[in-house]
C-alpha cells in the first residue's frame, strides 16, 4: 500500500489517509480491511473505510480511510447507522 495523502486531524483524534493499492479485481471491504490491519498495525474497531474507488480500466484502487486513536473517539465522531424498521 502506498500512502497518497495523509492528514493528522488532532482535533478529532484521527489520521485521514488516501491509500493506493493494485488489485486484480474489486477487492471489497473484507480484503481492504485485512490489508489496512496488516500495513498500519491497527485494530479493526479503530478505523473506518470511507470509500474504495478506481478509474475505469485501471487496477489501482484509491482507498479513503479514517484511523482513530481509540474506539471511543470513533463512536463519538462517526455517524450511527440507522436501524432497520420491523
Amino acid at each position: 500500500m502506498k500512502v497518497v495523502e495523509e492528514f493528522d486531524n488532532k482535533l478529532l483524534g484521527r489520521k485521514e489517509l488516501k491509500v493506493a493499492k493494485t488489485y486484480d479485481s474489486n477487492p471489497g471491504k473484507e480484503k481492504v480491511t485485512q490489508d489496512i490491519i496488516k500495513n498500519f498495525k491497527t485494530d479493526e474497531a479503530n478505523f473506518v473505510i470511507k470509500s474504495i474507488k478506481n478509474s475505469f480500466g485501471s487496477n489501482e484502487f484509491v482507498i479513503e480511510v479514517f484511523i482513530y486513536d481509540s474506539e471511543e473517539l470513533k463512536k463519538k465522531y462517526e455517524p450511527r447507522k440507522k436501524e432497520k424498521k420491523k
